[in-house]
């Protein structure tokens, strides 16, 4: 009897280890793994190189906007459109609705799945690789491997590309007074001459290495602080305010076709930091120096505890707080874009402080729609992208929640492109 019971137990491993567990993989082109999955799960086709585990009996041909929305922890509410989030901005007028992405992230095939559906992303920007530190990590040495593999990825999905960013600041300093970020500078290093050539070597070489691959590039980062007075840095602190043209007309030479942005962050609403950046697009505009839009995101990674840090651009950034998205942001917008500039919504996401409860996740629903709709109400803003889709924890502040279940926030997107 107990030979038997072994022998069952024993049979009773052998089939369940053939079986992918929840979320995992169960079959694709090229899988060779476990095509059946545990118990209370399915497998579901995403696309022809990946389907997936997923809680319930029901399957599907192909990704659909109601695949992964059924299962959410501690039965909160979870987003019900079955709408495409890039589907109806286009069909509002709007370029594209997009997603950053990281490459650590890419070696987990389920994000990817998601990911590569072009009817929820149409635009893909890559959170860190094109920056300065992850291209040029030391003087005159280029490298474009990390940037590559999200261009790859985008264009083999057919979706745009928003470079980020080539101005960073580079004036970050250590405890020892040595040069953090990135490695191989140092604040006193460089007559005026010589940094001149370091940013039109390192914007012409990048923006000409992709040149005709990407969309748009956010080549200023954050110029200003939230008084409105410039930002002391390596570069506005040896060439002044000389160094955003600088930085301008070397990407316009190195690819005329791309749209070049500037990026700040707490500039959505009126005040002295907003209106500084309106004054530089002014000046700018009148002295003849390229720039087409502006990208608008907001500052508050420091006001929640737990939350990821990020760099961001004069577009409109766009990292909110639950309950405290600016009642002035279409008209804020609206004001840029009679300028004679675009603008996009680049880094959207909206944190809460978690736990996450079912009246954070409606407020948060409401406030991605008011965001998305300020935007729709804007001819002049061509598109919105999210800082990533998903992300665990941080703040709750993506549209889907770490398992890839869609929240309210999703819904509230859809809503605001209607």
């Amino acid at each position: 009897m107990k030979m038997l019971a072994l022998v069952s137990l024993l049979a009773y491993i052998t089939f369940t280890s053939a079986q992918s567990s929840e979320w995992g993989q169960c079959g694709g082109v090229g899988w060779t793994g476990p095509k059946t999955c545990v118990a209370g799960t399915s497998c579901v086709e995403m696309n022809a190189y990946y389907s997936q585990c997923l809680p319930g009996s029901s399957s599907v041909s192909s990704v659909s906007s109601t695949s992964a929305t059924s299962t959410a922890s501690g039965g909160l509410p979870t987003g019900t459109s079955t709408a495409f989030t890039n589907t109806v901005a286009k069909a509002a007028g709007k370029l594209y609705f997009g997603s950053a992405t990281d490459n650590p992230e890419l070696t987990n095939a389920g994000y990817v799945a998601m990911l590569d559906q072009n009817a929820y992303f149409g635009q893909i920007t890559p959170g860190n690789s094109m920056k300065w530190d992850a291209t040029e990590p030391e003087q005159g040495v280029f490298t474009f491997s990390g940037g590559q593999q999200i261009v790859s990825l985008a264009q083999a999905n057919k979706q745009l590309i928003r470079g980020d960013t080539l101005h960073s600041k580079l004036s970050d300093t250590t405890a020892s007074g040595t040069t953090s970020y990135p490695p191989g500078y140092h604040l006193a290093s460089f007559t005026a001459a010589q940094l001149t050539s370091i940013i039109q070597k390192h914007c012409g070489t990048l923006v000409g290495n992709w040149k005709g691959q990407i969309y748009a590039w956010d080549i200023i980062n954050e110029p200003f602080n939230d008084d409105g007075t410039w930002r002391s840095d390596l570069f506005f602190n040896t060439l002044g305010e000389s160094f955003i043209s600088i930085a301008l007309e070397a990407a316009a030479a190195a690819d005329p076709n791309a749209k070049l942005y500037i990026n700040d962050y707490n500039i959505e609403s009126t005040g002295a930091k907003s209106t500084a950046m309106m004054n530089l697009v002014k000046t700018l505009k009148a002295n003849g120096t390229p720039i087409h839009g502006v990208s608008l995101h907001s500052e508050v990674d420091n006001l929640i505890p737990n939350l990821r840090g990020k760099k961001k651009q004069i577009g409109f950034e766009s990292h909110f707080i639950v309950g405290e998205v600016p009642t002035t942001i279409q008209a804020t917008m609206e004001a840029f874009v009679a300028l004679g500039v675009e603008v996009a919504v680049t880094e959207l996401d909206i944190r809460m402080t978690l736990p996450e409860t079912a009246a954070l996740l409606a407020q948060q629903k409401k406030d991605y729609q008011t965001v998305v709709s300020a935007c729709n109400a804007v001819p002049g803003c061509v598109g919105v992208t999210i800082w990533d889709y998903t992300f665990p924890g941080q703040g709750a502040a993506c549209p889907w929640d770490a398992n890839f279940v869609k929240k309210p926030a999703y819904d509230g997107i859809i809503a605001g492109f209607a």
